[in-house]
């Protein structure tokens, strides 16, 4: 049996034992929770990082933004990412210029929200500037296009490489830089196949034959020419988009009250089968229709041909064309003396922007062949009331008014 004193000493080192591991509990308790709001507070706080900072592994545009927030992942791509691709000499570069932005903090943003994930990760982004890609690939093959444009029957090869010094894709738009080469050569092919201000022999009617007699005319307002800017932007385009064929006719441009081409592809010299011909000297009027002559006229009278009175109220010469119709109207204007007129009419044909066209004229009295050496009209050709309603029925918009003396 155990003394009263042994077993005093045996319980007094239980109970110490008991306080030991009591104490050790009460650490590892304690220790835990701290352990365990630190890991939330970690948590907490990575969480937090992770909605405003890129995960680490992630690069936009060749710069890496990895750790950082939007703002300063746009300030960053914008100080160091290239943003422009150029073509010099048959090279093509993707560069920066320091001068522009790279990208928009909408485009960060939207990039961050594709990476974004509610922890951090490892994981590698990549997001590449589509836009520089495309124009680079486009830029690479701008060198060796070649555009046939066609106009007038005629075919012209244009080769990118002889025409094309410089060209570079800068802030979403390809620019054409040094092209004075292709501009020559479109202005080049205007002066070859243009038929304004040109000249050429036209067989006109002599009293009821059709093409009885050839004169030399010229074209004023009538006919068409290349429009070089618009034809050059077009030939850009092609040599960007890989078009090999372009219509010349799509881009020309005329003159007067039309400032589109008239005449384009039509036989008779650009005439064609319906046109108006003239004669100051016979004081006569001709409508061809389809061929064939509709109305003829032996008693107009033109522009007043008074040498004293100078060349103003003369019907100009040359190659015209009727701008519109209109019916009734009011022809306004100033007399030789400086006074104002007004003059109702029930049939206006104007074919030039100086205000000639054909007309009734009501108060006219004289009617003669000699009528318009002195007493003419202010260059608008007169026709009888009793004939301006075949005229207004068979004259067409557009068509060639041809004025000869």
């Amino acid at each position: 049996m155990q003394s009263k004193r042994d077993l005093k000493k045996y319980n007094n080192r239980n109970n110490l034992y008991l306080i030991i591991v009591g104490i050790i509990l009460i650490l590892a308790l304690i220790f835990g929770v701290v352990s365990y709001n630190n890991h939330v507070a970690a948590q907490k706080q990575a969480r937090e990082f992770a909605t405003t900072h890129f995960n680490p592994n992630v690069t936009i545009y060749g710069v890496k933004v990895g750790n950082l927030t939007v703002n300063n992942a746009t300030k960053k791509i914008n100080q160091k990412g290239n943003n422009i691709v150029t073509l010099e000499k048959g090279k093509v570069a993707i560069e920066r210029d320091p001068n522009i932005n790279t990208i928009k903090q909408e485009t960060v943003t939207q990039y961050f929200k594709k990476q974004h994930t509610e922890m951090p990760n490892k994981q590698n982004y990549q997001y590449d500037n589509a836009a520089l890609l495309t124009a680079n690939k486009k830029l690479q093959t701008v060198s060796g296009a070649i555009v046939n444009y066609r106009i007038a029957g005629k075919i012209y090869k244009l080769e990118a490489a002889k025409l094309i010094d410089q060209a570079e894709f800068k802030q979403g738009k390809y620019i054409f830089l040094n092209t004075e080469s292709l501009t020559a050569q479109l202005n080049k092919i205007d002066k070859e196949v243009s038929t304004i201000h040109q000249s050429y022999k036209f067989a006109v009617p002599v009293k009821r034959k059709l093409a009885a007699q050839k004169i030399t005319i010229k074209n004023e307002s009538y006919g068409w020419g290349v429009y070089v800017k618009k034809a050059q932007t077009a030939v850009e385009q092609a040599f960007l988009n890989g078009t090999t064929e372009l219509d010349g006719q799509n881009y020309i441009y005329g003159l007067g009250y039309s400032t589109y081409g008239l005449g384009y592809g039509k036989t008779n010299h650009g005439i064609g089968n319906n046109y108006i011909v003239i004669s100051l000297k016979k004081q006569e009027l001709w409508i061809i229709r389809n061929g064939k002559l509709a109305v003829y006229l032996t008693d107009i009278v033109t522009g007043t041909r008074d040498k004293s009175k100078g060349k103003g109220n003369r019907t100009p010469e040359g190659v015209w064309y009727i701008h519109y119709k209109e019916s009734p109207a009011t022809l306004r204007g100033r007399n030789d003396d400086g006074s104002k007129y007004a003059s109702p009419v029930k049939y206006w044909m104007p074919f030039t922007l100086s205000g000639c066209g054909l007309h009734d004229a009501a108060w006219r009295g004289d009617w003669s062949k000699s009528a318009y050496l002195r007493g003419g009209s202010h260059g608008c050709i007169n026709i009888k009331p009793s004939e301006i309603n075949r005229v207004w029925h068979n004259v067409i918009k557009h068509e060639a008014v041809i004025i000869y003396n």
